[in-house]
């Protein structure tokens, strides 16, 4: 089992970015998938995970109305949309795979992660 973080980089606030986790070894639709971020000196938390039983989604409180969570089975990808981007933003972002909902201590598999950096 894998997971492969990727689409991260430097943008300025009010920019956009998509992050893409790629999965080997399993299939995405088969498990939650979750999106978590970590800022320098702080504890890492759940942004975004979606359902392997119904695809229903669910977003953290910072990241609602900005940031879209969403799958594409055909390329065993899960993709996190992120609008209108704040400095605080800034973060480490990993994607985790077979736990449930937005419960860090639940997920069994983790990216390496992508750094994303909101900065004027």
């Amino acid at each position: 089992v894998q997971l492969q973080a990727s689409g991260g980089g430097l943008v300025q606030p009010g920019g956009s970015l998509r992050l893409s986790c790629a999965a080997s070894g399993f299939t995405v639709a088969d498990y939650d998938i979750g999106w978590f971020r970590q800022a320098p000196g702080k504890e890492r938390e759940g942004v975004s995970c979606i359902s392997s039983v119904d695809g229903s989604t669910h977003y953290a409180d910072s990241a609602k109305g900005r940031f879209t969570i969403y799958r594409d089975n055909t390329k065993n990808t899960v993709y996190l949309q992120m609008n209108s981007l704040k400095p605080e933003d800034t973060a480490v972002y990993h994607c985790a795979a077979g736990g449930v909902r937005l419960f860090l201590p639940s997920y069994s598999y983790w990216g390496q992660g992508t750094r994303v950096t909101v900065s004027s």
